[in-house]
């Protein structure tokens, strides 16, 4: 029934996605007014028809800390002075001059995002005062919850490039909040040969290795094929943590014809860790501990364990008039299996016990998109269009239990054998989610006159979630939901723009009013206005932007119960709560000389409460966990065989403040270092030196004395590597 409600659902808009097509195709439509096409211009057409991207899009080999092309804003594909909002992307080049090895460690790099965890291996991405509930894999978009984006093991051996869209994101994403977009964009096979190998060592014995090869199959070139494979076998600044990574990625490309695509791979990554469930803990009061850096709360036989295969594939078909069919399908099935501990206060003896357990997961996500884009005239000017449409499923099964494995603990001289593994009812705790999103959209960019451009868009969705747990089962849903966009972009000269744009996202709530029904979504509406330079024929681009967003409808319970039918039993609400979130975007990237590359963004965010239950959070600055201010640099030289680089990252003060509690980390900054040599054609080797100081500082902190959520930043250490390649 599903899949007939499904087929039901999009018939219209397949309707207009294959009228289209078939108008476009034959010649017979408004791109019919068109001068007829200059010799020079049929020569150069066939060259844009043979591979999935643009070769312009591709960042590996470039040099480059910037991109000429991205379509994460709108699906269209547009330069980052043209795309009206907040954009990133960090390129190959830029990947590997810092050495990012997870996609914790790129977007610590990426200006305005910030990383809170609740302990080693549960990191969670923040944009403008909201979490990042989605990511996309080549611009299909999957929602990863509350247990993170390390649980799909996206590890950056896989991907070109990263591109972030800071702000709402609907149009592209459906249902999330207005934080940010993070699409990574996987390597593709090459049409020349190419094989690289390299080895990594660095301090508590850290070593990896890591093979990439690719090329043509077939002496046309129509078939190519590109494998890469790594490990890492990595110790801890902590005692006894460490972890092991295994990753294969597989990917394919075959020409059916001269404007014919099809893409496959496939990908298998292990990560074995010895890790601890949360972090360090403070004190009753909130205040630091002073625990060393090396301390790890838990036990020798402690585990964290995490895999994840994925399978992508599409299929894309240029006609000649430049428009562009392509159907794509994600698929990842990622597991965890972990036992492992934090310690909590025990208010009664003040001291600390330590809880743990044991709590398998199943996460199956899959993703799909087919969509039209291509350029028409109207008016005696072209312009362009995306039409289309996309699913996506996730399922999540998790279930364990937890026991208190030892009381009073001696926090700073813990015996990690002390406590042998106890047995725990795995049956204790149980949650499944199914979630189940479909939509469409269109995009277009209307050309009103040579230098203003005028993007719309609208996307409609269908949305269904329910939650099971041992005791209820729960869910909802929201029927055609709208989401629109609309940005405006005036170029001021050859190399400047001026922009203002609006969109919006939303997010289902699982509250009720007093009559029983489901409350709205929240509703997160982005308001962005800049300007935007672009320099050296795109080499270069530096944006300046200011931005207001505001998240409302948020469930407010009732003061008065007693009008609620469902109380005690369920609680009623009110669809009134507001959060405001406004701030300035400061940012450069690219090439000030062919030789000197630059990657630099300030960010400054301020979130507050503007409607809520209680009324002494009204005009209450939120989320203190997250920083207000941000500065993230690094840039690199290269000079003959020789480049250097260096970078800082700083951050203003964060903290979590109540009576009787105070928890705080003073604002930081960290500065990293780089040095390469190039010994011919072949081999090049690198250093990383990161936290070259050696600041001793608290990535995230505890929000209270029973959480345990205290994460050290990693001290000083070192990263030696060798590449061959030919």
């Amino acid at each position: 029934m599903k899949a007939i409600s499904f087929v039901r659902r999009m018939t219209p808009v397949l309707t207009i996605l294959a009228v289209s097509l078939g108008i476009f195709s034959a010649g017979t439509s408004f791109a019919q007014n068109t001068a007829p096409a200059s010799p020079e211009e049929e020569v150069t057409l066939p060259t844009v028809s043979v591979t999935a991207q643009p070769e312009s899009s591709v960042t590996e080999g470039s040099g480059s800390y910037t991109t000429p092309q991205m379509n994460t804003a709108t699906k269209l594909p547009l330069s980052i002075r043209e795309t009206p909002q907040s954009v990133t992307v960090i390129t190959r080049e830029r990947i590997e001059d810092q050495n990012m090895v997870t996609i914790s460690d790129a977007m610590q790099n990426t200006p305005g995002i910030t990383i809170p965890t609740t302990g080693p291996q549960r990191d969670r991405f923040y944009a403008r005062g909201f979490h990042v509930d989605n990511i996309t894999f080549d611009g299909l978009p999957i929602s990863f919850g509350t247990y993170g984006p390390d649980f799909l093991l996206a590890d950056m051996a896989l991907y070109d490039r990263i591109e972030v869209v800071r702000g709402a994101a609907g149009l592209t994403l459906g249902a999330g909040n207005p934080s940010a977009s993070i699409n990574l964009v996987r390597k593709r096979p090459t049409h020349d040969p190419r094989f690289r190998f390299s080895g990594n060592a660095g301090n508590w014995d850290r070593y990896g290795v890591e093979a990439d090869l690719s090329g043509p199959l077939n002496q046309a070139g129509t078939l190519r094929a590109r494998a890469v494979a790594a490990y890492q076998d990595h110790d801890s600044f902590q005692d006894v943590a460490s972890s092991k990574r295994k990753i294969l990625y597989l990917i394919a490309e075959a020409d059916l014809s001269r404007d014919t695509l099809l893409t496959a791979s496939v990908s298998r990554q292990e990560n074995d860790n010895v890790s601890t469930w949360g972090g360090l803990p403070v004190a009753a009061d909130g205040s630091d501990l002073k625990l060393p850096r090396s301390t790890f709360l838990g036990n020798d036989w402690n585990y964290w364990n995490k895999e994840s295969t994925s399978a992508f594939a599409s299929l894309e078909h240029r006609f000649s008039n430049r428009w562009k069919l392509n159907l794509a399908i994600n698929y990842i099935r990622a597991r965890l299996d972990s036992f492992s501990t934090y310690p909590i206060l025990n208010a009664a003896t003040g001291q600390y016990d330590l809880y743990g357990g044991s709590y398998p997961y199943l996460d199956k996500r899959t993703s799909y998109e087919f969509h039209a884009s291509g350029p028409f005239r109207l008016l005696n000017r072209e312009h362009e269009l995306v039409l289309g449409v996309s699913r996506r499923d996730g399922d999540f099964y998790g279930h364990g239990g937890g026991t208190t494995m030892y009381a009073n603990m001696d926090i700073y001289h813990w015996d990690h054998s002390l406590v042998p593994k106890p047995d725990v009812n795995l049956n204790a705790w149980l949650m499944r989610t199914k979630e189940e999103q479909t939509g469409t959209y269109a995009t277009v960019r209307f050309s009103l006159a040579d230098p203003l451009k005028l993007i719309l868009g609208a996307r409609l969705d269908w949305y269904e979630f329910t939650n099971t747990s041992l005791t209820s089962v729960s869910s909802y849903e929201k029927d055609h939901n709208l989401t629109t966009y609309a940005g405006l972009i005036y170029d001021l000269d050859a190399r400047h723009s001026v922009y203002a744009s609006y969109t919006d996202i939303f997010k289902p709530q699982n509250n009720y009013d007093i009559s029983g029904s489901l409350l709205d979504p929240v509703v997160g509406k982005n308001y962005e206005i800049g300007i935007k330079g672009e320099y050296f024929n795109g080499a270069l681009n530096a944006s300046a932007a200011l931005f207001r967003i505001d998240q409302e409808k948020l469930a407010m319970r009732l003061d008065d119960q007693s009008v609620c039918p469902s109380y005690p039993a369920i609680s009623c609400y009110r669809a009134a709560g507001l959060v405001r979130s406004q701030g300035v975007d400061l940012e450069i990237q690219g090439a000030i000389t062919p030789n000197w590359q630059l990657a630099a963004g300030y960010t400054l965010v301020d979130k507050e409460t503007r409607k809520d239950a209680n009324p002494a959070n009204i005009g209450q600055r939120a989320s203190t966990e997250l920083p207000r201010h941000q500065i993230k640099l690094f840039t690199a030289y290269h000079h003959g065989p020789w480049r250097v680089g260096g970078g800082v990252n700083w951050q203003s003060d964060i903290y979590y403040k109540r009576t009787g509690f105070h928890s705080r980390q003073d604002a930081y900054a960290v500065a990293n270092l780089m040095a390469g040599y190039r010994f011919g054609q072949h081999l090049d080797i690198q250093l990383n030196i990161n936290n070259l100081f050696d600041k001793t500082y608290y990535r995230s902190i505890s929000s209270s004395s029973t959480s345990g959520a205290s994460v050290y930043g990693e001290p000083r250490n070192f990263m030696l590597t060798a590449k061959y390649s030919f």
